[in-house]
């Protein structure tokens, strides 16, 4: 089984634990890792970043990208993860600045995005691409943030490395078969409607041995 698939099985269980064990807020990392499972939060709307198996019906016709309210909902789950050409071991802290994907849990796509228009606001379309969380450069995302490195209760950008569109929402509602979601899409003015904030999920903690094999999970907090 590759890692990807490692990481759908494991994270039910994972996800059951943490809500079972209550972690000291002293143990807590402030910081995200790579290799850590999120839910990414747009702090104007409300709405966590969310993907499914359900297809566009116009544009690129690939898997649609929306936001939700529903908080316990697994198809919102994300892995944080390097580029195919700069690999981000498991626990390294993401630096402002660096290029991501980020990976569907459920289904293995990455964030996407490309010149097809949104289907609601006409701005630029994001989707769900790839398989087994392998697409093209067109997944690679910057983190913008304040300091050196993501911190998990900060409000950050994510900008598309190859258009620079910023990942926002402004609130357009889909109807059936997804309805209430909110459109998410890349649009090339930043405003309020482009920050994200990190909500619930596994923390991946870094490692405190340089020869560590990366392969193996640290520790995890939910």
């Amino acid at each position: 089984m590759d890692s990807l698939g490692l990481l759908r099985a494991q994270l039910p269980l994972t996800v059951l634990l943490s809500c079972m064990f209550t972690f000291s807020s002293g143990s807590e990392m402030n910081f995200v890792t790579c290799g850590s499972v999120v839910k990414l939060l747009n702090v104007k709307h409300n709405v966590r970043l969310h993907s499914h198996d359900v297809r566009y019906g116009s544009g690129s016709g690939q898997q649609s990208v929306t936001g939700v309210t529903t908080v316990e909902d697994s198809n919102s789950y994300w892995s944080v993860r390097g580029t195919s050409d700069a690999a981000c071991h498991r626990g390294t802290p993401v630096q402002c600045g660096q290029n991501i994907r980020l990976t569907h849990v459920n289904t293995g796509r990455n964030l996407h995005s490309h010149y097809f228009t949104s289907p609601l606001s006409s701005n630029q379309e994001v989707s769900a691409f790839g398989e087994n969380g392998e697409g093209d450069h067109l997944d690679e995302w910057t983190v913008l943030c304040a300091g050196s490195v993501w911190q998990r209760d900060e409000s950050v950008r994510f900008r598309h490395t190859a258009t620079e569109a910023l990942l926002s929402v402004t609130g357009e509602q889909y109807g059936r078969p997804i309805h209430g979601q909110r459109e998410v899409h890349g649009m090339m003015v930043s405003s309020s409607h482009s920050y994200w904030k990190t909500m619930e999920g596994v923390f991946m903690k870094p490692s405190e041995i340089g020869s560590r094999d990366f392969s193996r999970p640290l520790h995890t907090e939910f």
